[in-house]
Formats: structure tokens, sequence, C-alpha cells
């Protein structure tokens, strides 16, 4: 029942936009969208429309999740694109620019036992944290570690191109494929804007984990010189062609098929596909919840606003990024980060990245710490942010980054305040 269910439902909306291989899209993508289906079947028939509508009203009003701003700055890439960023500084006085707080905790930075040799290469100075995000995400998809941070060390969070408040790819709008070489080109021209000078540690989930592999691809110097640590958040070096989504073999068959054709003929139609979209936004909510978490109990106000970010991004730019991560394989790249310190963290459930693939590279790199968060889904950083930040902040203690008496604690969890 439930994959006739998801049929109808994704035909609906193949009908609503005028599409006529209807019936083909909605066979591929209704073997995903059957768990999801199954759920929005049920709340449909005892929670109505109207209610529904006012209940995502109140959830966007409820969290600050994706408020938070910084210093804005913008950077030119290679062919002309206008990539956003924001930068949160730290004042001498331990406070920073966007207007965070005194700073939590006191003594030098590198203090502490836990703090550990950088293999003898890396000249002591101010760190900039490059937050680079994944895929239909934006920069405020790391809200919960930039909370944390931000009145520690000085960071940068950057919108991918086409994403977010960043420009769309001019080459893409001239028909030009988009590719994980050009993301890596598009750090560079960021970091060379934010942070010139000055040693550097980059962050990055999924997409922005590969961006960060093809930056040391095409600028091992970079890393050599100025990368003092690394964190990969639930991404991959290559093989994605190989993920079951969690699907049986004969249905992700069948989606890999037929998917690249659908995202091609569904971004040619654009507008009308973006108001097919909005009709069926409970089945589309349903299917971002299953791909995204794993727990029970994530607030559903983190839940709405992982809708909201994933339903900003344009069809026709999810069409334009999806054959990248087919071709994406920087296995080779991984050797340049052997020497400096580098945490990999991944959901043990994590249905679009698997923690296998996050095991592939602890395997390159066997001095790296891996972190394997029980029952985390791919947004592991909005779902556990707890786990995700601590990790994240011993990194930085480790190469003198933060004080080791930083109190990042906290921040950054999804559970219901008293009196909230």
């Amino acid at each position: 029942m439930s994959e006739i269910s998801a049929g109808d439902a994704m035909a609906t909306a193949a009908s609503a936009v005028g599409w006529r291989r209807a019936g083909i899209a909605g066979a591929a993508i209704g073997v995903i969208a059957a768990g999801a289906a199954a759920g929005v079947a049920v709340e449909r028939m005892t929670v109505g429309r109207g209610m529904r509508r006012r209940a995502r009203l109140a959830l966007d009003a409820s969290g600050p999740y994706g408020s938070l701003r910084g210093m804005p700055g913008r950077a030119a890439a290679d062919d002309g694109t206008e990539l956003y960023y924001e930068t949160d500084e730290v004042e001498p006085d331990g406070g920073t620019g966007a207007g965070a707080g005194p700073r939590a905790g006191s003594g030098p930075a590198g203090t502490g036992p836990r703090r550990r040799r950088l293999f003898g290469r890396k000249v002591p100075g101010p760190v900039t944290v490059v937050f680079s995000h994944g895929y239909c995400l934006s920069q405020d998809s790391w809200h919960f570690q930039r909370a944390a941070l931000r009145d520690l060390v000085r960071t940068v969070h950057w919108d991918q191109r086409s994403h977010g408040r960043s420009e769309r790819g001019r080459a893409q709008a001239q028909g030009v494929t988009v590719g994980i070489d050009q993301l890596g080109r598009d750090l560079k021209a960021v970091i060379d804007a934010a942070a010139p000078e000055g040693r550097l540690v980059l962050v990055g989930h999924s997409m922005g984990g590969m961006t960060i592999m093809a930056l040391a691809e095409q600028y091992p110097q970079l890393i050599r010189e100025r990368v003092a640590a690394v964190a990969f958040v639930g991404t991959s070096s290559g093989k994605l062609g190989e993920v079951s989504f969690g699907l049986p073999v004969a249905g992700v068959n069948a989606v890999r098929r037929v998917l690249p054709g659908v995202l091609r003929a569904l971004g040619s139609q654009a507008e009308l596909v973006e108001r097919g979209r909005r009709a069926t936004a409970d089945l589309f909510a349903g299917l971002i919840k299953r791909y995204s978490f794993s727990s029970r109990d994530v607030d559903p106000a983190v839940e709405r606003f992982a809708e909201r970010l994933i339903e900003s991004t344009p069809i026709d730019v999810v069409a334009e990024f999806y054959p990248a991560f087919t071709e994406h394989d920087k296995s080779t790249a991984l050797p340049a980060f052997r020497d400096v310190p580098v945490l990999i963290l991944a959901g043990d459930k994590d249905l679009v990245t698997p923690s296998s693939h996050s095991e592939a590279i602890a395997d390159q790199l066997p001095d790296a710490e891996l972190v394997i968060v029980p029952d985390g889904g791919h947004l592991v950083m909005l779902e556990h942010p707890e786990t995700v930040t601590d990790r994240l902040a011993d990194l930085l203690v480790r190469i003198g980054a933060v004080p080791a008496a930083a109190n990042v604690g906290g921040h950054g969890s999804t559970a219901q305040q008293p009196g909230s």
C-alpha cells in the first residue's frame, strides 16, 4: 500500500507540472518515497492540511536556527561567480565582531593536557576555521557549531555556488557542467578573500568535504604550508555510485537508470516544478526526514529547519550538481592530509554517505580520529550537534586554536530547554 501511495503522490505532482514522463519518474522516485509516503498518509488521516501548515509556521518561528549572521563578504570564482561568505571575528577582548558575549574559559591558547605536537611543521599563529556545507544546504547548516565557536576562534562560513546567498554559477547558467574540481577552486577563492594569511582549519560536510579534497588535489602547497587541521563530516572520497540509499537492489538500480534524466527534465521546467514541490510539501518533508536524520527524538524545529534549507535549493540546481557525485573520486588526494591532525566523523545510519565511506577515508589516513556517531543520519551536525561540536572543539584544542579550558558544552543542544 505504501508504494502505491508514493507512486500516486508523485504521479499527481508530475501531472500538476504537465510532465509527460510522469509514470517513469513516479515509479523510480516512488521506490525511494515509499516509506515516507506511508507516514504522510497516516498523518493526513489525522491532521488537516491547514493545521499542518500552521504547525510549520509555528516551528519556523520557534527556533533561532539559521539566524546567526557575521560580517558579509564576497569572493570571485574563476568564472566570475560571486561567492558569499560571512566571517565571525574574535576581538582582542574575547568578544566577536558578530556581537557574541565574552570568551568562555580562560588561559593561553594551547595550554592543557590535550594539546599535541603538529609534526614539527606548523608555525604558531592565528587560526581561521573555514566551514564548507553540503549539497542542497547552505552555511546555516553549521548553526550549532557556529554558535559554540564564534566567541573562541575566527570562523568563515560560505555558501557554495548556486546555494544560499551565493550567485548562481555563471558557467552553469551557460550550460557548463559543474564538477567537484570547480568547487575546490571556489573554496580557494574564498580562502584568498576571507583568510589570505594565517593557519587554516578546513571543515566540510558531505559535498563540503569533497570540496576540501578537490582543493588539496589542485593546491597541495596550500595544504602543506597553511592547513593546521581538517575535519570531514559525513563525506566520501568516491564510489558514491554504489550507494544503495537504504533501498533494495532492484529499487536502487531503477532509480539510477532514470534519475539523471528525470532531474534534467525537471530542471528544464523549474518554475512549474517548484509549484509542484510546494503542493506536495508533506511528502517531501517525509523524504527529507528519512534521509537527513536517524534519531526519533530530534527537535521538530530542527527537522523543519532542515526542510527549509533543502527546499530553498532550486530544482535546476539540484539537477546540475547531481552528476558530479557519481563522477567524484578524490581518494588520491587524501595523502595530502597525512601530516595534519584529521577528524573523520559520520552517523552510523547515514543513508546518503554511509559510514563505510568515512572508514575508507580513515584507511588512507591511519593517524586520523574516526568517530562513528550512534543513531546518526546524514545531517549529523544538526541531529547530534553536541557530539560533533565536542569532537571539533577537541581538534581545535589539539592544535592550540582554542584554550583547553574553553567551555563549548553548553552550546548545540537540540533538546527543548526549560521554559522555551
